[in-house]
C-alpha cells in the first residue's frame, strides 16, 4: 500500500527533487532507492514565521508495489434523446448542474441572458476602458457567469456538500492546469479561465445538450403547484418537468419576476463594503518580511477578520498581483470587484473589505420588506455613481484619510481602469455602516504592521459579495416548497459563495433533479 508522507522544504528547495527524495527516505526510514515512485499530492505555503516554508504531501510507493496511475476522464455521454431539464444561468452553478445532469442521463437546455465569451470580451473591454455598460453582457452576465472574469479562485470550505476533487478534475480535463489539484488555494487566472469555460460549454453541446445565449427568462409557468416551463424575453417557449434556477447574485430582475409571480422568496444577511488596493510589494513585505520577496514565493495575500459592534468585518476575494474591475450591471451604479492573472504579476494587490449586514441591520435601513437588502445595495451603488462623477469612475480616498476622516485631494496610481475620483468614501454608506468599516480597517492596521500603507487606496463599492435574497428550498429534495419541479441553485438562490461552492451546489441540485424525475 502506498504511504502519504509530509515534508517541509525551504523556498530554495521547492523544485529540488533530490532533496525531496532525501527527506522522504528519512521519513520512511528506508534506504535510498527503495522508493519506486513518489507523487506530489498537495503543496501549501506556511508564512507564519519569519522564514516561510513549503509543506508538501507526497504519496510514495515502495519497491515491488503496484503503482496506481489515477487519471480522471469525464464519461462519454449522449443525451440527445433524453428527457430535458431547463437550466437558467450559465455560471459555475448552471454549467456544473448541466454537466452532472448529462452524466445522470438527462438533457440540459441551458438559457443564458448574456453573450458567449468571445462577444462578451468586447463588452467587458468597453466597460473597463470607456465606462460603457451593456446590462446583459458585463462582468456578471454571460457565458461562465461572474466567475469567468473574476480569476478563478477555487478555494472553498464546502467539501461536506459535494466533491471538491470532482470539480477540480473536471476543470483540469477541460484545460485548467494540473497545479490546481496540488495547491491548497488553487487559482486558474482570468487570462486562462475563459478557455476552460468554453470547453465546458462545448462538452454540454457535444453530449447532446443545448445552450441558448442572449435569452433572458421573463416568465416561469406553473399550475397547481407544479412547474411547467419558461418563456424568454426573446420569444423562446420551453416546456419541461424540472427547472434549475441558477441566475447568480446580480440577477435582480429574477427577484422581481419571482415577486410578481408570487413565488416565495426571503431576505437574507449578506455583506458589503469597499475594495482596498496596496502596492503588492508592501503586502509581500507584510507577509514574508522580505523585500523583495524570494523568487519561489508567490505574490503574498492576506486573510483578516475582526469584530465591530458584534458584526464581522473581513477581507473577501483577496487578489494578489491583481486588478480592480468594474462589476456594475446597470447604468447609474458603481460596483467594484477584483481579479488576478494566472501569474499574479500586477504591481498591485487588492481585496474586498466588507461588513456583515444582519437581518437587524436590514430592518434598520429598509424596514421589513423582503427586498430591504436589495434596496440598500442599490442605494449605496447609486451614491457611489454620483460621487464618482459618471462613466463608471469610482469614489476613492487614501486608507490613511478614510481612517483619519480627512479627505484625499490626490490619489496614487491604481489598477481600476475607468479611473478614480477623490471623494469622501464614508459618504457612500449609511453612518452606521461607514463607522463599522472605518473601525474594522483601523483594527486591521493595528493587527498587521504595514497594512496602513501611505499609498493604500479605499475604493467604493464592494457590494456584490453574495445575494441579499434567498429562494427557499427543501433540505432533502432541494425543491422550492411551493412548486414541484422548481430547484433554486447557487449564489443567486442564496446557497453558495464563489466558483467552487456554486459548482458543488450545481452538481448536488442536478442529482436531486434526477432523483425527482426518476420517481
Amino acid at each position: 500500500m502506498p504511504k502519504d508522507i509530509r515534508i517541509r522544504v525551504s523556498p530554495d528547495d521547492l523544485n529540488n527533487r533530490t532533496e525531496h527524495e532525501r527527506l522522504l527516505t528519512k521519513e520512511l526510514r528506508t534506504s535510498p532507492g527503495e522508493i519506486a515512485h513518489s507523487e506530489l499530492l498537495k503543496r501549501a505555503l506556511d508564512a507564519r514565521k519569519s522564514r516561510p516554508v513549503y509543506e508538501l504531501l507526497y504519496r510514495c510507493w515502495m519497491s515491488g508495489e503496484h503503482i496506481e496511475a489515477e487519471e480522471f476522464r469525464p464519461p462519454e455521454c449522449d443525451v440527445t434523446r433524453a428527457q430535458s431539464v431547463i437550466v437558467v444561468g450559465a455560471g459555475p452553478a448552471g454549467l456544473f448542474a448541466a454537466l452532472r445532469l448529462i452524466e445522470l442521463g438527462l438533457r440540459p437546455i441551458l438559457l443564458e441572458r448574456g453573450k458567449d465569451i468571445r462577444a462578451r470580451r468586447r463588452d467587458v473591454a468597453l466597460l473597463s476602458k470607456r465606462g460603457i455598460i451593456d446590462p446583459e453582457s458585463n462582468y456578471c452576465f454571460g457565458e461562465g457567469g461572474a466567475g469567468t472574469f473574476s480569476d478563478g479562485k477555487l478555494y472553498t470550505r464546502s467539501t461536506k456538500r459535494g466533491s471538491r476533487e470532482r470539480i477540480l478534475n473536471m476543470l483540469v480535463a477541460h484545460g485548467a492546469s494540473r497545479e490546481i489539484l496540488i495547491e491548497t488555494h488553487p487559482h486558474i487566472g482570468t487570462n486562462k479561465l475563459p478557455a476552460v469555460v468554453q470547453a465546458l460549454s462545448q462538452r454540454i453541446i457535444d453530449c447532446g445538450g443545448e445552450i441558448h445565449f442572449n435569452h433572458r427568462v421573463d416568465s416561469i409557468r406553473f399550475q397547481n403547484g407544479t412547474f411547467l416551463g419558461v418563456s424568454t424575453a426573446q420569444g423562446l417557449e420551453l416546456e419541461s418537468s424540472a427547472l434549475v434556477l441558477a441566475t447568480g447574485h446580480s440577477a435582480r430582475d429574477i427577484t422581481h419576476l419571482l415577486m410578481r409571480q408570487q413565488i416565495r422568496i426571503e431576505a437574507k444577511a449578506f455583506a458589503l463594503g469597499v475594495r482596498i488596493e496596496h502596492p503588492q510589494s508592501s503586502i509581500d513585505h507584510l507577509q514574508y518580511k522580505q523585500d523583495p520577496r524570494h523568487p519561489q514565493l508567490p505574490a503574498a495575500s492576506y486573510n483578516l477578520r475582526t469584530q465591530v459592534e458584534n458584526r464581522g468585518v473581513f477581507s473577501f476575494c483577496m487578489c494578489p498581483g491583481g486588478v480592480i474591475c468594474p462589476a456594475a450591471t446597470a447604468e447609474g451604479e458603481v460596483v467594484v470587484n477584483g481579479w488576478s492573472p494566472s501569474k499574479r504579476n500586477s504591481k498591485f494587490a487588492n481585496s474586498g473589505i466588507v461588513l456583515e449586514i444582519s437581518q437587524e441591520d436590514l430592518q434598520e435601513h429598509g424596514g421589513d420588506s423582503v427586498l430591504a437588502g436589495l434596496t440598500l445595495q442599490k442605494q449605496i451603488e447609486s451614491r457611489a455613481f454620483e460621487l464618482g462623477g459618471g462613466a463608471m469612475k469610482a469614489p476613492a480616498e487614501l486608507l490613511t484619510s478614510f481612517i483619519g476622516k480627512q479627505n484625499s485631494r490626490s490619489l496614487p496610481d491604481c489598477s481600476y481602469k475607468p479611473g478614480l475620483t477623490p471623494a469622501d468614501v464614508a459618504a457612500v454608506f449609511p453612518d452606521t455602516i461607514a463607522r463599522r468599516l472605518r473601525e474594522g480597517l483601523s483594527n486591521f492596521s493595528k493587527m498587521r504592521k504595514g497594512f496602513l500603507h501611505p499609498d493604500a487606496v479605499v475604493v467604493a463599492t464592494e457590494s456584490r459579495t453574495s445575494s441579499p435574497i434567498r429562494i427557499p428550498r427543501d433540505k432533502e429534495t432541494y425543491m422550492h416548497p411551493d412548486i414541484e419541479g422548481f430547484f433554486p441553485c447557487g449564489e443567486g438562490a442564496g446557497y453558495a459563495g464563489g466558483i467552487m461552492s456554486a459548482a458543488i451546489d450545481g452538481e448536488r441540485v442536478a442529482e436531486a433533479v434526477a432523483s425527482y424525475l426518476a420517481q
